[in-house]
């Protein structure tokens, strides 16, 4: 029997292999601003938050109803922040402090039970419709890069964001007083109560943070990836991917995973491998992401830097 030859091609020249680049970074950042409000939550707070994607959900739609409303997204953006911020808060005040003491199986079942609220209260206020939301006339052009391939400057300047963002909550957390507080929170959160600071206000900080961060990376893919009705649910689930992969509780962990994804997932549909004349390659991008994540796991059980447990 003839053996079978696997070949791995693609068709990605020098300037498509660049824009595959920066689509994977563009990428990986964006899921890195979504997934840092569940490893704050999940790493300080020890809760865990599956209505996080509905939360990022909820940013996209407010993008659409507030740049429909105000005319603009650059208006939509702090308006729609702010909304998600105090709507954070006051859902922290309302449900999610009463967590923090309970087993998981109870954060589980009401967050699970809030993606539903989240859900039927999206089919009555936006209906089942696929929006789309109209990028800023400074931000819709496009950067040639050859005669015929170009880069959208918004997925640019979608990078920028979350790049002064990463290093905006990097610095919140090493260098300020804040910061101080919620690592030490962290790690005993009895102490720091003991200390005469209330903890229950850094935790409803954090979560508010939290909130803010998922709806704003919504807002944010809102004009590239349109609005529709389930999309929480898809980038909940590579969210958690992102946390295991990096590390819980660890930003940086956080960041590193979420390039990483962005890079296999990126390529793993742009690539082909064929074997015996067959393509199969892109129909395995789905499982490219969890693959890694085995891989990762097997090397580093706490993820990438995961604290080891003694």
């Amino acid at each position: 029997m003839a053996a079978r030859q696997g070949r791995l091609g693609s068709q990605v020249d020098i300037p498509s292999f660049f824009i595959q680049i920066l689509n994977s970074i563009q990428y990986g950042l964006l899921l890195f601003l979504c997934a840092s409000g569940l490893t704050l939550v999940f790493g300080i707070m020890g809760v865990i938050n599956l209505a996080h994607g509905s939360l990022y959900m909820i940013g996209a739609y407010l993008a659409f109803s507030l740049s429909e409303h105000l005319g603009s997204l650059w208006l939509a953006l702090p308006v729609g922040v702010v909304l998600a911020v105090v709507f954070g808060a006051v859902l922290e005040w309302l449900l999610i402090e009463r967590l923090y003491k309970r087993e998981h199986l109870h954060q589980v079942l009401l967050t699970y039970g809030l993606i539903l609220v989240f859900e039927e209260l999206r089919s009555v206020i936006w209906g089942d419709d696929v929006h789309g939301v109209s990028m800023p006339p400074l931000l819709a052009a496009s950067i040639a890069l050859t005669d015929t391939l170009s880069y959208p400057v918004y997925r640019l300047w979608m990078s920028g964001v979350c790049l002064v963002l990463a290093l905006l909550m990097a610095w919140v957390l090493l260098r300020t007083r804040l910061g101080m507080i919620i690592r030490a929170g962290s790690v005993n959160s009895e102490m720091v109560q003991s200390l005469g600071i209330n903890i229950g206000v850094i935790h409803r900080i954090v979560f508010a943070a939290g909130v803010g961060l998922a709806a704003f990376a919504g807002m944010l893919a809102a004009p590239v990836s349109s609005v529709f009705p389930g999309m929480g649910n898809q980038v909940l689930i590579i969210c958690f991917v992102v946390v295991v992969i990096g590390g819980i509780g660890s930003l940086k962990g956080a960041l590193v995973g979420a390039i990483l994804i962005g890079v296999v997932d990126t390529f793993g549909k742009v690539l082909t491998l064929e074997i015996a004349g067959v393509k199969i390659l892109p129909e395995l991008a789905g499982m490219s992401i969890y693959l890694l994540m085995a891989v990762i796991l097997i090397w580093r059980p706490e993820g990438i830097f995961g604290k080891v447990r003694s």
